[in-house]
């Protein structure tokens, strides 16, 4: 029998609907981050960093980047003959077939790999955070309080507590009370969505509660062991965290890797974050162009000005053109004269010369005022944007438009040119 002390469960099927069009082809821990990864390159460098060579991911919505991005896991050293990574996507049963409809539905439909591997402990995590943390202290933490859960919480401030699970804690970080993004949060202590189970308890709440629609761990697990007296813990963790489930939380987080001393350092020699690389040519800065505080990706081809700025791989920016405070993806095209101001670009984009995006005043988005907001101008993968145009704020942009699709050359801030899907 195959015997593992801790396998990973990663939770990867998510829509990402609160990063609008840049998720119309991709699922969110797919989306590219940094100029040369992908968010879902940090908990898979987190397990390898942290010994564990496990790794279920559990895949549903436009699978299809991501699963072309891990493969057999060779950039994570997960290539492994017992263990490695196996991408779980929904499957038909000889009784039933249906997708994930819940976190812990998602994990339940997966008892017989996790049973294969016959672990001591289960440590469940999301595909789209962006953080370093070593799980195997975690685990530590686990078995010195003999838990039979614990969960990685991070203090946040108390105005933003409603959007996440929180915890009540003893003097002995022992749970006493947990909510579910409550309304009126009496603790800013913040679940993360990473719990390491004791895998007894884990199976045990499972098969209890597989009839339950939408079977969730804040929802249901969690609040399900704590009535049935289980001894769940709160480990606290006090490095970076961030949820890039919003635009503005992922524009931000990119932004911050520019600093001088970022507070997220990508370049730390002891816990490295590994990800596929292409073979590709070294990037071109010509003569002519300005560089001011930004991450320049392998191949691409710099003729104009970039400031503060993160700009992928393959990218080309044409003469005259300047970058401001802005997200360029891989193999994007940026054509002569252009300004582009605190945008985000995906990837194989191309935007013609002479536009402006960024123009006139910020004004609320008309048809997802919670999504396309930060004052950002928002653009989709394989989007084309005619010559000459002017976009605002709060905007968005998805598919082949022409200079028709704008009035008077002009899309105005808070509107919203979709030409592909439903988004």
């Amino acid at each position: 029998m195959i015997k593992k002390e801790m396998i990973a469960m990663l939770l990867a099927g998510g829509q990402g609907s609160r990063l609008g069009v840049l998720t119309a082809k991709v699922a969110k821990p797919a989306v590219a981050f940094g100029g040369k990864y992908r968010i879902i390159d940090f908990p898979l460098s987190n397990c390898i960093n942290s010994g564990i060579d496990t790794v279920g991911v559990l895949t549903q919505y436009q699978p299809l980047r991501l699963n072309t991005h891990i493969g057999i896991g060779i950039p994570w050293d997960l290539d492994k003959n017992i263990g490695g990574v196996s991408i779980l996507p929904p499957y038909e049963k000889s009784n039933s077939s249906e997708w994930y409809t819940g976190t812990a539905n998602a994990i339940f439909q997966n008892l017989e790999y996790m049973e294969y591997y016959n672990p001591d402990y289960v440590l469940i995590l999301g595909g789209d955070h962006i953080y370093k943390m070593d799980y195997e202290v975690m685990l530590h933490f686990h078995k010195e309080n003999k838990a039979d859960i614990t969960l990685a919480t991070i203090p946040v401030p108390i105005e933003e507590a409603s959007r996440f699970g929180v915890v009540i804690t003893d003097s002995h970080n022992q749970i006493t009370e947990f909510e579910e993004k409550p309304p009126k949060p009496r603790s800013n202590l913040a679940s993360m969505g990473i719990y390491i189970f004791s895998w007894p308890v884990l199976r045990d709440a499972l098969i209890t509660l597989k009839e339950q629609p939408g079977c969730d761990f804040g929802k249901h697990i969690i609040p399900y062991c704590h009535d049935n007296g289980k001894r769940i813990f709160a480990y606290e963790y006090n490095g970076y965290w961030k949820d890039v489930g919003t635009l503005g939380s992922y524009w931000e987080s990119n932004m911050e890797l520019i600093d001088l001393i970022p507070e997220f350092n990508l370049y730390e020699e002891f816990w490295k974050i590994y990800t596929k690389s292409d073979k590709i040519p070294p990037q071109y800065i010509a003569e002519s162009a300005i560089i001011d505080k930004a991450i320049i990706g392998e191949s691409a081809e710099i003729y104009g000005e970039v400031h503060n700025s993160v700009i992928g791989s393959g990218v080309y920016i044409g003469a005259g053109t300047v970058v401001r405070d802005s997200i360029i993806m891989s193999s994007s095209v940026i054509g002569e004269r252009a300004i582009i101001d605190k945008a985000v670009i995906a990837e194989n984009v191309v935007v013609g010369n002479d536009v402006v995006l960024g123009t006139g005043e910020e004004l609320e988005n008309k048809v997802k005022p919670d999504v396309y907001s930060f004052g950002l101008v928002t653009i989709g993968e394989d989007s084309f944007v005619p010559d000459g145009v002017k976009v605002g704020k709060n905007t968005a942009i998805s598919g082949i438009t022409g200079l028709n699709d704008y009035v008077n050359g002009i899309l105005e801030s808070g509107e919203t040119l979709i030409k592909v899907g439903d988004r």
